[in-house]
C-alpha cells in the first residue's frame, strides 16, 4: 500500500511524521473519513471543505488549497489500484509553532502542515447488523455545547474510543452522547436520526441555525446525504433539541455515518425502541443511500472516463 504524504508517495511501511509534529504531541490537527466507490469518494468536496473550515476556524492553519488535495485523494486510489475503499484524509498543523514568537514584521510564525492520505479496503460489516439492527450504550461522558473544538473532527479522538470499548463490552455497537444539559449530541462515531410520527428528526449540528446556541455535532456529510434523501420521499426533517424521552418513545432510530452509511438502532442499553425490529423508514433510507452512493460516484467514474478517452 503506499500513502499520499505531504505531496509524495510513500510505501506504508515507511510513511514517517516527526516526532515534534503538533498532531503527535498535543493532538493538534483534523481528519475526514470518506467512503469510494468506482473510484471516486462520494462527495469528496463536501469533506473537503468541511475538512479546510474545522482546520482555519480552530487555528490550525491560516488557509488549506482543497483543490489539489481533493485530486491527490483520486491519485492515492489509483495508485492503489482501489475502486472500493475507506479512505482517510489527516491534516496536522506541522511542528508545533503556534505559541512561539511573531515572525518578521510581527506577523505571526506560519505552520508547514503534515498532510496525510491513506487508503484501505472498506470495513466489512455483517448484513445481519443492517436487517436486524443495533444497540447503544448511553456515554458517561457528556458533551459541552460551548466547547469551541465541540462540532469538529479533531484528533482528539481519545474519549470517544473509550466509550466505545465500554458499548462493546456491554455488547452494544455505538455509544450515544448527551451535553451537559441533558440534549442529544451524537454517537461516538455518527449522528443520529430519530423517527416519530412518520417525521425524521435530528440534533442540530455546527453551522445549522438553533437560535444563536452552539451546537456541539458534526455536520456529517453521510447526514446531510440522507436528509436529501428523505426530502425526496417527501418525509419531513427537523432539526431539534432531544432528549432521553424522545430517544426511549421513538418509533424508530438510526445512526449515519460513511462507513456504514445507515445503520438501524432497535434499542438502547436494555431498554427496545418501538417492537425492537428495523422500522420502515430507516430501511428504506438506508436503500436511498446506498443507491444514491452507487449512482453519485458511477457517475463522476464515467465521467473521468470519457474525459481520459477525449484527452487520448
Amino acid at each position: 500500500m503506499k500513502v499520499w504524504l505531504n505531496g509524495k508517495f510513500v510505501p506504508a511501511q515507511e510513511a514517517k511524521v516527526s516526532l515534534f509534529d503538533s498532531g503527535f504531541q498535543h493532538g493538534v490537527g483534523v481528519f475526514s473519513s470518506m467512503c469510494a466507490k468506482h473510484g471516486r469518494v462520494f462527495r469528496l468536496m463536501s469533506h473537503m471543505e468541511r475538512l479546510k473550515a474545522s482546520a482555519v476556524e480552530l487555528g490550525a492553519l491560516e488557509v488549506l488549497r482543497i483543490e489539489p488535495l481533493a485530486d491527490a485523494v483520486e491519485m492515492t486510489l489509483a495508485q492503489n489500484n482501489m475502486t472500493e475503499a475507506r479512505v482517510r484524509m489527516t491534516v496536522t498543523a506541522g511542528d508545533l509553532k503556534m505559541l512561539k514568537s511573531p515572525g518578521v514584521e510581527g506577523e505571526p510564525a506560519r505552520n508547514d502542515p503534515t498532510i496525510a492520505i491513506v487508503v484501505q479496503p472498506p470495513t466489512p460489516y455483517p448484513q445481519e447488523i443492517f436487517e436486524r439492527g443495533v444497540r447503544v450504550r448511553i456515554a458517561d461522558a457528556r458533551v459541552n455545547p460551548h466547547d469551541p473544538f465541540a462540532g469538529h473532527k479533531t484528533l482528539w479522538y481519545w474519549p470517544r474510543l473509550a466509550e466505545l470499548q465500554l458499548a462493546a463490552a456491554a455488547g452494544c455497537s455505538e455509544a450515544l452522547f448527551f451535553t451537559i444539559n441533558n440534549r442529544v449530541s451524537c454517537g461516538a462515531v455518527s449522528n443520529i436520526f430519530v423517527v416519530r410520527n412518520g417525521r425524521l428528526i435530528t440534533p442540530w449540528a455546527r453551522g445549522e441555525s438553533n437560535a444563536g446556541i452552539a451546537a456541539p455535532v458534526l455536520p456529517g456529510v453521510t447526514r446531510g446525504a440522507v436528509i436529501e434523501c428523505a426530502q425526496e420521499r417527501g418525509i419531513s426533517v427537523e432539526r431539534a433539541d432531544l432528549t432521553i424521552d424522545d430517544i426511549l418513545g421513538a418509533d424508530e432510530i438510526f445512526l449515519t455515518n460513511s462507513s456504514w452509511g445507515v445503520l438501524p438502532v432497535v434499542g438502547v442499553e436494555k431498554k427496545s425502541i418501538a417492537n425492537g425490529v428495523v422500522g420502515e423508514i430507516s430501511q428504506r433510507l438506508r436503500d436511498d443511500y446506498l443507491q444514491l452512493v452507487e449512482s453519485e460516484t458511477l457517475s463522476a467514474s464515467s465521467e473521468s472516463s470519457e474525459e481520459s478517452s477525449s484527452d487520448e
